[in-house]
């Protein structure tokens, strides 16, 4: 079977925090008009979103009990007791779907809001940050020349008087997300935006920041507009900037080969056909006969900042190298019902033999409700003589999304590779295979996980693929690529000292 692992770079936020304090203020429309909805039918809503939630995604309750669930249900349905507008709707239902912790459990972060106020001269607060281990450290500073300056890898201490703890609890209270590694990697790529979403239009940010050595210091930071910080950003240092949409094949320099696929679809702007693979396998036929033509030894296989695909790509770069049959999965188990059944049907063409047309007869061979298991055809290795023979080390980043996971999980499985890096933020074992319903009184539409796929060796935890040997990403890293510079020199050295 050819999973389609949809990018994970489409994984953005739905927000509002519920309870203590007040719904997003709502933006006007492109005309200036806002859609309200009654009380009664943000209600109505609701009950809809949950009931076809437990009738439909794979497993709610794994992260949160039915009990807890049902007590943020009865809290939200008495919150909604006046007219909401479609953005604070939207954002309160999305709160509610992250409180089940499921990544692919989720309705899509209200970017038409946000790119209108950008668009419209909106400010926000003008760093990028890296958040690791729960703290947050600017990477960027993109204010303008007469503010005060604001060093890389300063720690964000209080933001407004507030703890970045407590901020991070409230943000992360909205994201959808199965556990902290994961939820912080998705924090730090629409930090700005979350904050936008919580505040709302501010004038300046009061920030405590903390340099190396302890010490604290205490100044304002002006919001900018998109414009300010984009002529902020040709002023910045240069930093290590990974192209996730390039193919690249190249030696390295002795017998080490470089193989960076890009990501696992077709990504050519006259593209007719994203997952048409006949361009990527061509790609990858003619790699390999050059490393085979370069004598290389050793194969690096870049796979960070990669945004994932589908596997059918992916196959046909592991195929190259692989020494027995394989599959990304050991269980693909799918629960039916009549969400995903309506959702598959809208994809089915006449004459369809693919995904949905497989999915369509065993829907019709099962009712609502059942859980079965969907076939993984075995993928078996490329010839001999077209296989590259040396060592394989697969290089991985908590920004290896989708697809990608799964690849680098198949091949440590399997063992057809060393895996090298850091932890991706992405699951190895997940609740995915996302499929859609629409509210029938707001339009809101809602993503949820219909499969539950888990790795080749059989191991469920919600974890990402660990590597084998460990590099640790600098915070600040410049443009010498410092982990591909140790990952050079560890494909380089005798297999008994590469593992050390």
């Amino acid at each position: 079977m050819h999973h389609r692992t949809r990018c994970f770079a489409r994984i953005l936020f739905g927000l509002v925090a519920m309870g203590s304090h007040a719904l997003a203020k709502t933006p006007a429309s492109a005309e200036g008009q806002v859609s309200m909805h009654t009380a009664a039918a943000a209600r109505a809503d609701l009950n809809e979103l949950y009931e076809t939630l437990q009738a439909s995604h794979y497993d709610l309750f794994v992260h949160r009990p039915k009990a807890k669930y049902d007590l943020q249900h009865e809290a939200l349905l008495r919150q909604f007791d006046a007219p909401l507008s479609q953005f604070e709707l939207q954002v309160a239902l999305q709160k509610f779907m992250a409180y089940g912790q499921v990544a692919h459990s989720r309705i899509e972060f209200p970017s038409l809001e946000f790119e209108r106020y950008r668009s419209s001269g909106g400010g926000v607060l003008p760093l990028q940050v890296k958040i690791r281990d729960g703290r947050a450290y600017v990477v960027a500073d993109l204010g303008i020349e007469n503010d005060p300056v604001i060093n890389p890898g300063e720690e964000i201490a209080v933001i407004n008087a507030t703890p970045f703890a407590s901020w991070r609890k409230r943000l992360l209270a909205n994201v959808s997300a199965d556990n902290d590694r994961l939820a912080d990697t998705l924090l730090e790529l629409q930090f700005t935006a979350l904050l936008w979403l919580e505040v709302g239009p501010v004038d300046h940010f009061e920030l405590t920041l903390r340099d190396r050595d302890g010490k604290t210091r205490t100044l304002t930071r002006h919001s900018r507009s998109r414009e300010q910080m984009q002529a902020a950003v040709a002023k910045q240092p240069k930093r290590l900037e990974l192209d996730w949409t390039k193919r690249e094949a190249r030696m390295l320099g002795g017998d080490i080969a470089y193989l960076r696929p890009g990501p696992f679809f077709d990504n050519r702007p006259d593209a007719e056909n994203m997952w048409d693979t006949s361009d990527f396998s061509t790609f990858i036929a003619t790699s390999m006969a050059s490393f085979a033509k370069s004598d290389a030894r050793s194969m690096i296989v870049d796979l960070r900042d990669n945004p994932g695909g589908d596997n059918s790509f992916s196959d046909l770069l592991a195929r190259r190298y692989a020494d027995e049959p394989f599959r990304f999965a050991s269980r693909f188990r799918i629960k039916v019902s009549k969400a995903a059944i309506a959702s598959n049907a809208k994809r089915l063409q006449p004459g369809d033999t693919g995904v949905s047309a497989q999915l369509a007869r065993a829907y019709a061979e099962h009712v609502p409700g059942e859980i079965i298991d969907f076939p993984i055809e075995r993928v078996n290795p490329a010839p001999a003589a077209d296989r590259f023979k040396g060592r394989v080390f697969i290089l991985i980043n908590r920004y290896s999304y989708s697809n990608t996971v799964m690849l680098a999980a198949l091949n440590q499985d399997f063992r057809f590779a060393t895996i090298i890096g850091e932890e991706t933020a992405d699951l190895a074992s997940t609740y995915g295979a996302m499929e859609q319903f629409t509210l029938s009184r707001s339009g809101i539409v809602v993503g949820f996980p219909k499969a539950h796929i888990v790795r080749p060796s059989g191991d469920e935890a919600s974890r990402g693929v660990v590597p084998d040997i460990a590099i640790e990403t600098p915070l600040l890293e410049g443009p010498e690529d410092p982990v591909l510079l140790r990952a050079v020199a560890i494909a380089g050295a005798p297999k008994s000292e590469a593992q050390e």
